[in-house]
């Protein structure tokens, strides 16, 4: 079986010049692919003491549910605002070109709970910055974050300062 990395496809000036995209898209659809992201995932958290794990809309459910399914934990789902039919709390955050903000339910992190959150590549880290404040107003502990890639030029893991985080694939730029 070749390398995760390997699995990821590059193309240059996608979204805009001088900017190369990584599609994990060719990671998931690959059954080779898709086996060593989850694999990688859960040997990169061998060791780490947790409860449930957390995925945000939609990319972090596609990691986030056969992580926790193998690790015989719950799921929590944070989705983009007005999606959930119970009690949420909200958090706003910044992208890169304005805001948008994410819901939990109220009642999904109890706390004392331990969460791992996942997703599939951390940028400037302002979607999981989001999570990581709701986690903590739930009464919860951020275990973990974890990611497939990791854009080291956008210093996302700077924002998470504070936090484990870790990710399976790193790129220098952007």
């Amino acid at each position: 079986m070749k390398p995760l990395a390997d699995y990821v496809t590059a193309i240059p000036d996608f979204p805009e010049k001088g900017i190369i995209f990584r599609d994990i898209t060719t990671i998931i659809q690959d059954p080779d692919g898709f086996k060593l992201a989850i694999d990688g995932l859960v040997k990169e958290l061998e060791g780490v003491d947790f409860d449930l794990v957390a995925g945000s809309e939609s990319r972090g459910f596609i990691f986030g549910a056969p992580l926790a399914y193998n690790e015989g934990k719950g799921l929590v789902l944070f989705r983009k605002k007005g999606k959930l039919p119970r009690e949420t709390i909200s958090q706003e955050y910044e992208l890169e070109y304005g805001t948008a903000s994410l819901e939990v339910h109220t009642d999904a992190i109890k706390p004392g709970d331990r969460v791992v959150i996942v997703d599939d590549l951390i940028a400037t880290g302002g979607t999981v910055e989001a999570m990581c404040k709701m986690v903590e107003r739930l009464g919860g502990t951020v275990a973990c974050c974890i990611f497939v890639i990791e854009l080291k030029g956008l210093k996302g893991r700077e924002r998470l300062k504070g936090y484990d985080v870790r990710s399976l694939i790193a790129y220098e730029g952007n």
